[in-house]
């Protein structure tokens, strides 16, 4: 969408002249996110960075009064296409509203704006003896925004649930200017309907997160990493079933395939073994009291079901090192080849196994090199497959295998996505999971909270 130079003005006298970004050069960068794709026909008319919630109304009401698409950025690191530009128009990065405004030790809360990193929220709350479970790979950079508007989860999510657990109220400015809230700063809440509930996962195509009071738990006194490496990830998965059975709750039930602990050693050598075909990677937290009973009874089930090599973390360095080695495993894959995209899939748990085999088959069919990691406690399944996107077999390669892993997770009784989205890299495959008439009510949500279609739009639908 070309600008004309009265728009360029008006908001130039909202945010300052250095607050907006004009030149090709600066816009560019905007156009893309970690899906790797770029379109120069879509570049946004305009970057903004905003610093105030006042800021944040004027802009778009300007968008609204004048039909101009706007787009509400964090760091970025979407891999589904969520924030990039579709069609031009406003980008509204958030990068300066970036502060903790409150941290209430008696309530246990934290009301925060959205450009915090989350990582940073979880240190800071970690500090004063509280916790902030969900926790994304890439935590050390993405956004609290960002993080709600994708719904983001991560390895705590089984034990501890998501992003959608710890909001208990936002502040959205709607697609008019107006400013909605959607809960109080309490624990409980049931008066009237769950409006953040509409927000939290609808990456911006409902409104633009100002603000967020999330709650907060005390955090565990202590915890420990356990290594449990399986000939088969069906053993690894009976497990994990045996240990749940028997009342154990690990903080962390992921798992890594053999393609992914190679490609992390040779990126960051971890002295994880590199010869089984899966390793388990659980965290038990709690009491300190009460983690040598949780490792010895894990340790036992995965014995009892094959796992070949246990190993435990001693002290609080060694778990970060193991810690910093599963964080990794994205940046490995893309030392394979000059590009990796990660895929998200959900499948019941008890079909983690199929799914494996299945993505292993497909991509092997298809020629590409495909490294598996996944939160097993909740079936929540990564592939993370290396290609080059200049190679015209491996684009048309992955195109296929991206359509067949979909239609595999929805065949086994799974969805589209647990953590990443869906943006507009999944969209064609959302009447497949989706049945017509919830697609057709979440078309009408989105017509009533933003019936001129400039919020984020071509996305999720």
């Amino acid at each position: 969408m070309k600008f004309d130079a009265a728009i360029i003005d008006k908001i130039k006298q909202i945010v300052s002249f250095e607050n907006v970004l004009e030149t090709i050069e600066e816009r560019y960068v905007y156009a893309l996110d970690a899906t790797n794709k770029q379109n120069i026909e879509t570049l946004p008319g305009v970057v903004v960075f905003v610093e105030t919630i006042e800021q944040v109304q004027k802009i778009v009401r300007l968008g609204y009064e004048n039909e101009i698409p706007i787009v509400a950025r964090g760091a970025g690191t979407n891999l589904v296409g969520a924030c990039i530009t579709t069609c031009g128009g406003i980008v509204l990065n958030f990068s300066k509203m970036n502060k903790i405004l409150e941290i209430n030790e008696q309530n246990l809360t934290a009301r925060v704006q959205p450009g915090v990193v989350v990582g940073d929220l979880q240190a800071e709350v970690e500090r004063i003896g509280l916790f902030y479970p969900p926790d994304p790979s890439n935590l050390s950079v993405s956004t609290i925004g960002g993080s709600i508007a994708l719904c983001s989860g991560g390895p705590r999510t089984f034990k501890y649930g998501s992003t959608k657990d710890y909001a208990i109220d936002l502040k959205v400015v709607l697609a008019d200017g107006r400013i909605l809230k959607t809960g109080s700063n309490t624990a409980k809440n049931s008066t009237g309907y769950h409006m953040s509930q509409f927000f939290i996962g609808s990456e911006g195509t409902l409104g633009i997160i100002v603000e967020a009071t999330f709650k907060l738990i005390p955090k565990p006194e202590g915890s420990r990493v356990i290594l449990a490496y399986f000939d088969k990830i069906s053993d690894a998965t009976n497990a994990v079933t045996q240990i749940l059975k028997n009342k154990l709750s690990p903080a962390t039930l992921d798992f890594m395939d053999k393609n992914t602990i190679q490609t992390i050693e040779k990126f960051y050598p971890s002295r994880l073994l590199t010869d089984k075909d899966a390793v388990l990677f659980l965290e038990v937290d709690g009491p300190i009291i009460s983690l040598d009973s949780q490792q010895e009874k894990i340790a036992q089930f995965c014995k009892q079901f094959g796992a070949s090599d246990i190993r435990i973390s001693s002290n609080e360095q060694e778990a970060q090192k193991i810690w910093t080695a599963r964080r990794s495993a994205f940046g490995a894959c893309a030392k394979l080849k000059p590009n990796v995209v990660a895929e998200d899939i959900v499948v019941p748990r008890e079909k983690i196994p199929q799914m494996v085999e299945g993505i292993r088959r497909i991509c092997t069919q298809n020629n590409l090199t495909v490294s598996i990691v996944g939160h097993i406690g909740d079936g929540n399944v990564h592939p993370n497959i290396s290609l080059d996107l200049t190679d015209e077999n491996d684009v048309k390669n992955y195109a296929k295998t991206k359509d067949e892993i979909h239609q595999l997770a929805i065949d086994l009784g799974g969805t589209l996505s647990g953590e990443h989205g869906i943006g507009c890299e999944k969209s064609k495959y959302m009447t497949n999971a989706i049945d017509e008439v919830t697609l057709e009510y979440m078309g009408k949500i989105k017509h009533v909270f933003d019936e001129k279609n400039i919020l984020n739009p071509n996305k999720i639908f």
